[in-house]
C-alpha cells in the first residue's frame, strides 16, 4: 500500500474548489427544476391560474379553445399554450 503526504493548503484548495462545484451543480438543478417542473399543468392548476371552475376548463377543452394532451385518465396543458390563452383573452377586452 501507498502512502502519500499531502499539505493542508492543498486539501484545503481542493475542499474550497469542491464547494464551488457544489453550488454551481445545485444552481443548475434549481434552473432545470422550475423549467422542467411547470412545462405541464393538470386540471387543478389551470383552474386556479386561470381562475375558473373544472366545468369551465371542460367546455375550453371541448370546444378547442385551449389544447391538451392526455395520458391515460390524466389532462394536461402546457404551460405556454395557457400563457397564449390568457395573452389572447387580455387583447380581446
Amino acid at each position: 500500500m501507498n502512502v502519500f503526504m499531502v499539505e493542508e493548503k492543498v486539501i484545503e484548495k481542493v475542499a474550497e474548489q469542491f464547494r464551488r462545484l457544489t453550488d454551481k451543480v445545485e444552481e443548475v438543478c434549481d434552473v432545470y427544476r422550475v423549467k422542467g417542473a411547470k412545462e405541464y399543468l393538470d386540471n387543478q392548476d389551470v383552474c386556479l391560474r386561470l381562475n375558473i371552475s373544472k366545468r369551465t376548463l371542460q367546455n375550453y377543452r371541448n370546444t378547442g379553445k385551449l389544447p391538451f394532451t392526455r395520458i391515460g385518465q390524466k389532462i394536461y396543458y402546457r404551460t405556454r399554450d395557457i400563457e397564449k390563452f390568457l395573452n389572447e383573452d387580455k387583447n380581446l377586452k
